[in-house]
């Protein structure tokens, strides 16, 4: 049967699950094969390397599917910052109508670009005082991430069984739970705590259609809910990454006194992670992992995954919880 939220109603889509925007994975393949199995599929739009080609991207995946599909634009200060209202205006004129966004606050520019063409704004947040002023300012939903998500979960550390119900308090419009969900068990805490959907990132890299190396995929099965480091502390900046002799060889270098970001530069830098994407030689960079590295046994497709997420979630209501009612 499925579940009917005020998300699936918004979005148009069949199930709760929306694939978060995950930098080099946010592909044409990887959108269409989340939303044509029913979630919401996301191409990362700084993945592309100029506003054109994210309109080429866009057009690639209408060609993979007829179902609705977002695009993530992320605002970050970086020292050469990319064409930001060009690649927005990119996403107007391709008509796609769902944006992800994230970032610092100069983000609302954005929102202010594209509110206008009818574009639905869903937000990522890290701290429900971030939730209630992106709701504040306009935008349609919400996603907040607990301190189990993978890239950057904020500096409040606050896990998702806390931060999800106490955003819900507070939070008028639609949210999603991110951070740290795999599975139906995760769909139906989620619910339960007051979201009405989850989002994923590191789940779907463990996927067939995921477009990572298989070394890297295998690296999500190996590691354990223990196996994240958190990164950037020092810098106020706070990254989870995958455990790995470089990740460690990062936490080694930055504990020393008076580190510098310069010290890890080159074993952090987009490039590095890129290539250890595409070759599978994970001594080359470090890689975004949650922990819900501890709940990732096998590599489905995006269809059998979401499938089974909600074939485990009807299950969980109709025979486990049920099985507890007097």
């Amino acid at each position: 049967m499925g579940f009917k939220t005020r998300i699936t109603e918004m979005l148009g889509i069949e199930h709760p699950i929306v694939q978060g925007g995950m930098q080099a994975v946010g592909t044409a393949e990887m959108a269409s094969a989340v939303s044509n199995a029913g979630g919401l599929g996301i191409i990362t739009a700084l993945t592309q390397p100029s506003p054109q080609a994210l309109r080429d991207e866009i057009e690639r995946c209408r060609s993979l599917t007829d179902k609705p599909f977002g695009v993530n634009l992320t605002v970050f200060p970086t020292i050469n910052s990319p064409d930001y209202n060009a690649y927005a205006d990119a996403v107007v004129e391709s008509g796609v109508k769902i944006m992800e966004t994230a970032g610092t606050p100069a983000v609302r520019e954005i929102w202010a670009r594209v509110k206008p063409h009818g574009v639905t704004i869903l937000h990522k947040c890290t701290a429900v005082r971030h939730a209630l002023s992106a709701e504040k300012g306009g935008c349609d939903i919400i996603s907040i991430d607990g301190f189990e998500c993978a890239g950057h979960p904020g500096e409040d550390d606050v896990p998702g069984l806390i931060l999800i119900p106490a955003a819900a308090d507070k939070v008028k419009i639609p949210m999603l739970a991110s951070g740290g969900f795999g599975d139906g068990r995760g769909l139906i805490a989620a619910l339960s705590l007051g979201a009405e959907g989850i989002n994923m990132g590191t789940r779907f890299c463990a996927t067939k259609e995921a477009p990572l190396h298989d070394n890297v995929k295998q690296a999500y099965l190996d590691n354990d809910e223990r196996g994240s480091f958190l990164i950037f502390r020092n810098f106020k900046n706070t990254a989870r990454v995958g455990k790995s002799e470089v990740s460690e060889e990062v936490v080694r270098r930055l504990s020393q006194p008076g580190a510098k970001f310069g010290d890890v530069q080159e074993l952090v830098a987009g490039t590095a992670g890129r290539e250890l994407l595409r070759t599978g030689d994970l001594s080359k960079g470090v890689f975004w992992a949650g922990m819900v590295q501890g709940l990732i046994h096998d590599i489905p497709t995006c269809q059998e995954l979401i499938d089974r997420i909600i074939a485990e979630a009807e299950a969980i209501l109709d025979q486990r919880l049920a099985g507890f009612r007097r």
